[in-house]
Parts: structure tokens; C-alpha cells; sequence
């Protein structure tokens, strides 16, 4: 198909805080060397921000060295952390751990709570005013590749396919963006980056990533329960010891509002776990319910979370691009927090891909990306933190002691490093094996379901087009995924996209695709790998606002 081509120096997918930070950076290099550049970002939702969400407690550090002047631009980075309280939960009851205890990564003296949607908003009014140009809207579908393999930038998708993907009356053909350098900035599990790391063999040698998935709800809660600056984390209740996850709570300063979320580790076993259901059992708990009641569910959210650490990056880059940012895995699990480190990424390729562009090189790999990456704070930092999940495996209570040991007696130095060696789709254990768990119906108070909570999240997807949750093989849902694992993907998703009904006793798996607030959990932890998450038509999707 002949499709209208641009041309570009830099090509970046995804308007995140990687992929604006990486444009920034270019443009100041342009800037201070007297050269000329051409950037491009394009970004699947339908403003910059749409698609973000994160907790998010935000270190500075990175975004300090990107625009030293943020706070005089007006930056959305207003909240101080004030202080820091972790609660290990049981049923009715809560420990609190005395802050003299905890490790230096549950520490958050110096930074800030956030809305990572605004931030990104204002990055992009960053980049728009130094000259780049910022497309949201278009997803890229595809990446351009030459006759020796190399990547040559990416066509945008197809608009106006109806369902049976042939073109309907407004059809509009993708673009290609075609680059001397491109950089993939999706996000976690970005489904052209895990393209990239299959056709490169950019995972040999390193351990399977690790995935979470992250539910959040903003409140408007009761002044009088408010403490803004306060960074609250919990461990413990409603999971058992064995299942890795957590919940956050953050006051902004802004009005009464309250972040909170859960985060489950895509490495359970049991397939009747629901991450979304065992977040609504949180609220529940005296130490959580007694700050929401009285209080105002405003906005909802979920999306998977980068975990492997430093055993788990791939290899970043590859003739003609580079990974940055979640979609090669750069968030600090143990901190739980990956905005500075997608930051500094960006930052760091961006330096690369500007030294080849002055040196007259084009299409190669990047190796100074890499290079700089290890001599960086941020490598020092993920070292640090590179035990985290291992160490978690061995459950709760384990796992926390040794982590602490790792961090306060060797200061994350030690001598070893430990692996881990099984993808979170393979650790997933048939039914039988595992006791059903009964969840509590929704109050419409204090808890929710599915739908009501997606309602929140202004997804909307345009039903004739083509599905966007791809299945490899459409059986397999039914004679493996249902027969072994009583269809888990109706659990771990958090929007009700998959429903098994049953018609004259026959089930069959309904894709409620219109519901996606695109947080990949079931490209991850689907347990045969059937299900290929690709992008919607272009600004579908969520349209957060400041989550």
C-alpha cells in the first residue's frame, strides 16, 4: 500500500515522560552545539496525559538536571512529601513500622506527590515551545525496517478499518514517520517493544521481566482526614504472605484529594485472585476505610508496572533505535517509582542519538546509550535495588526481613546477585489446585465493580473497527485457558473485557474490547501467551485527567 511518508532525524513513540524527555534533551544539545535536528513524538492518546497514570511520588533529580528552572516554569510538582508511614495490615488490625527502620528506598525526604498525567502535559508545553513536533493521537502500528534489517522508523495505524478490517467509509491509511534514529517509548510492555526484543534477541542472557499490575482510585475525601504531604504504604492484608503486592496512599496538597492503589505482582499463582477485587477488600480495612468514609470517588485507573530491576532490562538498543523508559524496564520496584528514572533514560539516549546525528551516522546502534547508562546515578541506584523482587519470592515476611538486611547492613552492596528464572505467565497454577476466593459484594459506598469504575476512567473506543486484544488461537480460551485455569482473564483484568457466556451450555469468550483502559495485564499474564495487545485506533482509550 503506497502511504504518505515523513521524514525526520528522531522518531519517538510515546509522549510519556521518557519520550518528552528524550525530545527535550535533543532539542537543548540542538541548542547549545548550533546544530539543526528534527524531532518528532507521537503519542497513542488523545492529549498528552490521557494515557498516563502512576502513583505517583515523583524524585526530582532527573527532571532538576533536564530543566534545572521547573519550579520558575510553573511545574505541576507543588506537594512536598512531608512524611512517610508503612503499615504492615491484618484483618482489623495494622503495625506501623518506626520510620527509623525503614530501608532508605521507603524514604521520601526531598520529594514529591504528584498528578503524573499534568506533569506530562506540562513536558509536552516544554517541548512544543523549543520547536518539536508533538502529535497525539496517533499510535504507532508498526515499525519500518530496511533491507538489511534496520529500523527506519514506524507507520502510524490505519483509521476507519471496520470490524472486519476492510476499509470503511472514513478510511484513512497510516502514515510512515521514517527517522535516522527512532526511540521506543511506550511504556510497560510496549507491544512494538516487545516486537523489537523478539526480532533482535534483545532478552538473551537476561532474566524474564517482571510485571505488576497498579490499580488507583482518586477521592475527594473529608478535610478533617486530610494530612497533605503524607506518603502512606501498606503490605500485608488482603494478600497472602506468598503473593507480592502492596497498597500506596498519597494527601495531595490539592483540596482534600487522596491518591490511593494497589499493586499485585503478576507473579501469583492462584487464578482466582482478582488484583481489582482484592484492592476494593483494602478499603475495608480500619486503617484505610476510616480515612475514605465521608468521602468521594472521583477518578479510577489501572496499568501494568515494570519490576524485573536491573537483572531483567534487555539489551536497549538495536540498528537504528532504542528502548527508554518502562518499555525497557528502568523503574525502581523497591522505591516504587520509575517517572526519574524514565527521565534520565530519555535524557541519556537522547545524548547518544545526538552524537550520532553531529557525527553524520545513521541507522546504527546507539552503544553510547548503554555506555552512559552504567556509569549513570540511575544504573547505581537499580544495582542497589536489584535484589528487590528476587527476594520477594520468598514470601512476605521473608522477604522483608532480607530485604532489609540487604539494604541497611550491605546497603544494597552485596556480594551477590540473585536471578529469577520464570516469566509471571508460567507461575499461574491450574484451578484445582487452588481454593476459589469468595470476594464480598460492591457497597457503591466504599467499594465498586468493574463497570461503574471504568465509567470513571472515560474510556471509549469506537465499536466498528477491528479488535484490539488479539487472539493468537481463539480455542485455546476455551480448551485450555477455561478447562485448566477456569479463565483467569476474567479475574485479572480490571475492566471486564473478558467474559465467558454460555449459549445452549456451549461457553465461548466474549472480548468486551470497548472496556480497555489499556494496561496490558492480559498480554503479560494470560497463561499460554494467546493474547496480543495492539493499539485502537488512535486518542482511544482512557482520557485520564491527572491520574
Amino acid at each position: 500500500m503506497e502511504r504518505e511518508a515523513m521524514e525526520f532525524d528522531v522518531v519517538i513513540v510515546g509522549g510519556g515522560p521518557a519520550g518528552l524527555a528524550a525530545a527535550i534533551r535533543l532539542k537543548q544539545l540542538c541548542a547549545e552545539k548550533g546544530q539543526d535536528f528534527s524531532v518528532c513524538v507521537i503519542e497513542k492518546g488523545a492529549e498528552l496525559g490521557a494515557h498516563t497514570m502512576s502513583g505517583a511520588v515523583l524524585d526530582p533529580r532527573s527532571l532538576t538536571e533536564l530543566i534545572p528552572d521547573w519550579k520558575e516554569r510553573g511545574a505541576p510538582v507543588k506537594t512536598e512529601v512531608r512524611e512517610d508511614r508503612f503499615l504492615f495490615l491484618k484483618e482489623g488490625g495494622a503495625m506501623k513500622v518506626p520510620n527509623a527502620l525503614l530501608p532508605q528506598c521507603f524514604q521520601n525526604h526531598g520529594n514529591y506527590i504528584v498528578r503524573a498525567g499534568f506533569l506530562v502535559k506540562w513536558l509536552g508545553e516544554q517541548a512544543e515551545a523549543i520547536g518539536i513536533d508533538v502529535y497525539p493521537g496517533f499510535a504507532a502500528a508498526d515499525v519500518l525496517y530496511d533491507e538489511e534489517g534496520r529500523v527506519l522508523g514506524v507507520v502510524t495505524g490505519d483509521m476507519g478499518l471496520q470490524k472486519d478490517g476492510t476499509p470503511g467509509p472514513n478510511y484513512q491509511p497510516g502514515m510512515e514517520l521514517r527517522a535516522r534514529y527512532t526511540l521506543f517509548a511506550e511504556g510497560c510492555r510496549g507491544h512494538l517493544g516487545k516486537r523489537l526484543e523478539q526480532r533482535f534477541k534483545l532478552r538473551e542472557g537476561r532474566d524474564p521481566q517482571a510485571y505488576g499490575i497498579g490499580i488507583k482510585e482518586l477521592w475527594e475525601i473529608d478535610p478533617a482526614r486530610h494530612e497533605p504531604g503524607l506518603v502512606m504504604h501498606t503490605a500485608g492484608w488482603p494478600l497472602d504472605p506468598d503473593t507480592y503486592g502492596g497498597s500506596f496512599c498519597y494527601h495531595l496538597d490539592e483540596g482534600p484529594l487522596v491518591a490511593i492503589g494497589f499493586v499485585v505482582g503478576l507473579d501469583y499463582r492462584n487464578p482466582y485472585l482478582s488484583p481489582f477485587e482484592e484492592f476494593q477488600r483494602l478499603k475495608t480495612h480500619p486503617a484505610i476505610r476510616s480515612m475514605l468514609e465521608g468521602g468521594k470517588r472521583i477518578a479510577y485507573g489501572a496499568r501494568a508496572l515494570v519490576a524485573g530491576g536491573l537483572q531483567a532490562l534487555p539489551k536497549t538498543v538495536f540498528p537504528g533505535g532504542a528502548l527508554i523508559g518502562d518499555d525497557a524496564g528502568y523503574l525502581n520496584a523497591s522505591r516504587i517509582k520509575g517517572i526519574h528514572a524514565a527521565i534520565k533514560s530519555g535524557m541519556l539516549a537522547a545524548e547518544a542519538a545526538f552524537a550520532a546525528l553531529a557525527a553524520g551516522r545513521a541507522h546504527d546502534e546507539l552503544s553510547d546509550y548503554p555506555q552512559a547508562f552504567e556509569r549513570s546515578w540511575l544504573h547505581e541506584e537499580l544495582y542497589r535495588a536489584r535484589n528487590f523482587k528476587p527476594l520477594m519470592k520468598k514470601g512476605l515476611w521473608a522477604g522483608s526481613l532480607l530485604f532489609g538486611i540487604d539494604q541497611m547492613v550491605f546497603r544494597g552492596k552485596a556480594p551477590w546477585t540473585l536471578h529469577r528464572d520464570t516469566p509471571d505467565h508460567a507461575l499461574l497454577k491450574p484451578a484445582a489446585e487452588c481454593k476459589p476466593i469468595a470476594y464480598p459484594k460492591p457497597d457503591g459506598v466504599l467499594t465498586f465493580d468493574r463497570l461503574s469504575s471504568v465509567f470513571l476512567s472515560n474510556t471509549n473506543h469506537d465499536e466498528d473497527q477491528p479488535c484490539h486484544l488479539v487472539l493468537r488461537d481463539p480455542k485455546v480460551a476455551i480448551d485450555v485457558n477455561l478447562k485448566i485455569y477456569d479463565a483467569p482473564e476474567q479475574r485479572y483484568c480490571p475492566a471486564g473485557v473478558y467474559e465467558i457466556v454460555r449459549e445452549d451450555g456451549t461457553p465461548r469468550l466474549q472480548i468486551n474490547a470497548q472496556n480497555c483502559v489499556h494496561c496490558k495485564t492480559c498480554d503479560i499474564k494470560d497463561p499460554t501467551q494467546n493474547i496480543d495487545w495492539v493499539p485502537p485506533q488512535g486518542g482511544e482509550g482512557p482520557i485520564y485527567v491527572g491520574m
